[in-house]
């Protein structure tokens, strides 16, 4: 049996059950931080971070490196690294003439892993 990812199920009644509804508003986070979440996951959007992410939770990598892997210029990774970074999803050290890039902290690669077994945990 297959679902309709078409139509959307909604209630025949207009009851509001304000119980609920109250105890959602009240746990319900700022608007700010609830846009900043969005913001977050936009970065998630983008294949080729989603790329670049996987590469560095696999090892921390300069951007050469990581323009072989992915088959692209230096260039396009640098742009990607900056959008990772600004969105302090990625940090970088300098080794001499170096740059290396790896995930921010533990968080990063616990939203990676999530995001992972969500879409695995259905095939």
């Amino acid at each position: 049996m297959t679902k309709n990812f078409n139509s959307v199920e909604k209630c025949d009644c207009n009851v509001i059950h304000e119980d609920v509804v109250n105890q959602v508003k009240d746990k319900m986070s700022e608007e700010e931080n609830l846009y900043d979440l969005a913001e977050l996951f936009k970065v998630f959007g983008d294949s080729t971070r989603i790329k670049i992410l996987w590469a560095l939770n696999e090892a921390e990598m300069c951007v050469c490196d990581i323009a072989v892997l992915l088959n692209m210029t230096q260039s396009a990774i640098s742009h990607q690294l900056r959008v990772l970074r600004q969105a302090t999803l990625v940090k970088n050290r300098k080794e001499g003439k170096v740059v290396y890039y790896s995930l921010d902290d533990e968080h990063v690669k616990h939203i990676f892993d999530q995001g992972l077994i969500h879409i695995n945990e259905k095939k």
